[in-house]
C-alpha cells in the first residue's frame, strides 16, 4: 500500500490491505489481531501486524506492508550485505549502493 500521508482512514487501510477494522482489532477472514482500542494509526496497526513502513520522505510517501504474521516476511527494506562478482570478475558490494533505491533481480534454474 502507497501513501501520501500516515493519516489513514480505516476504510483506506482496509482497501488497501484487505485487513477490516473492527472493534475488536484488525481481521482478515477469521483472524483478528488486537490494535489496543482508541483512534486507528496506521503505524500502530503496522506494526501489530508484522508490516514494515517503508518513507520516501524527500517525495512524501510511505510503503506499507504485507503483513507478516508469525514473522515469514520482511519487516524492513534494508538488505544485508551481499558481495558478488561483476562480469569482469571484479568484487561488487551491495552497500556501495547505500542510500539509493534498488531492484535486486533475482533467477535460478531449477
Amino acid at each position: 500500500m502507497i501513501l501520501d500521508s500516515l493519516e489513514v482512514s480505516p476504510a483506506d487501510f482496509a482497501a488497501g490491505t484487505g485487513w477490516e477494522i473492527k472493534p475488536e482489532g484488525a481481521c482478515k477472514g477469521e483472524v483478528c489481531v488486537p490494535l489496543g482500542g482508541g483512534e486507528f494509526d496506521v503505524s500502530r496497526a503496522a506494526e501489530r501486524l508484522g508490516m514494515a513502513i517503508v518513507a520516501d520522505e524527500p517525495r512524501g510517501r510511505w510503503a506499507v506492508g504485507p503483513e507478516a504474521i508469525g514473522d515469514r516476511a520482511l519487516t524492513t527494506a534494508v538488505a544485508p550485505e551481499l558481495v558478488l562478482n561483476d562480469l569482469d570478475g571484479n568484487e561488487f558490494r551491495l552497500s556501495s549502493l547505500r542510500g539509493q533505491k534498488v531492484l535486486i533481480v533475482s533467477w535460478a534454474p531449477y
